[in-house]
């Protein structure tokens, strides 16, 4: 094999390579119910995003630094987590290895779900419940208080397509995919997965708290 052949399959071994590993570096997260991120999160609050900037994280097995994105927060309420105000946010540099993006100009406020990182600080994926809070339902905006923490024992399935069903009583099924071709469907927001007193999870929709009916009920 001549020279220059030899260097073509060299280069384009090494694109490939390079390619191999953009693919594997990329976002990818699974559907999931307001609810379920709730119940995964370690902590999820309400805040305004007041700064962000660039900032060193230690180094990678290879002693490359490691960048992520520190934003500034100022924590309207909290829903879940610690007693202590959570002053910062941190995420990944870019979208491509999940990181988020949030407006800095102290203008909007979101809803931000995502792990506890030590005193007053937070990590926040792609992968976790983070929107708008003007975006939010009237029922997810009260399920936050108390009605999501009722269905945290609860398991939330996906239906990805027609036939589905539950395999265990404390399931409910997730439709909007099917339904309305939509993860953001009338059951995110309208509805929450709740525990009854029979150990069985059933859909309840509502603003006010499930009477007792409701929880006694025997069938789901």
């Amino acid at each position: 094999m001549s020279c220059p052949v030899s260097s073509f399959f060299a280069t384009l071994i090494l694109l490939l390579l390079w390619r191999v590993e953009q693919i594997a570096e990329a976002c990818s997260c699974s559907p999931i119910h307001p609810q379920q991120a709730f119940c995964n999160a370690d902590v999820v609050i309400r805040a305004k995003v007041v700064g962000g900037k660039e900032v060193d994280s230690g180094n990678d097995i290879y002693g490359n630094p490691i960048k992520r994105i520190q934003y500034e927060i100022k924590q309207l309420k909290m829903f879940k987590g610690p007693d202590k105000l959570i002053m910062a946010v941190f995420t990944a540099p870019s979208s491509a290895v999940c990181g988020v993006t949030l407006e800095t100009n102290g203008k909007k406020e979101y809803l931000i779900s995502g792990k506890a990182e030590g005193d007053e600080k937070m990590h926040v994926t792609l992968c976790d419940f983070i929107i708008p809070w003007d975006s939010l339902s009237a029922t997810q905006k009260k399920s936050l208080n108390q009605r999501y923490e009722m269905g945290c024992e609860c398991k939330i399935s996906r239906c990805p397509s027609i036939p589905c069903m539950i395999t265990a009583p404390d399931e409910c099924l997730w439709t909007d995919w099917v339904t309305e071709k939509s993860i953001n469907g009338r059951q995110a927001k309208h509805y929450s997965c709740i525990k009854r007193n029979d150990g069985s999870c059933a859909w309840y929709r509502g603003v006010a708290p499930p009477k007792k009916e409701f929880l006694d009920i025997e069938d789901p």
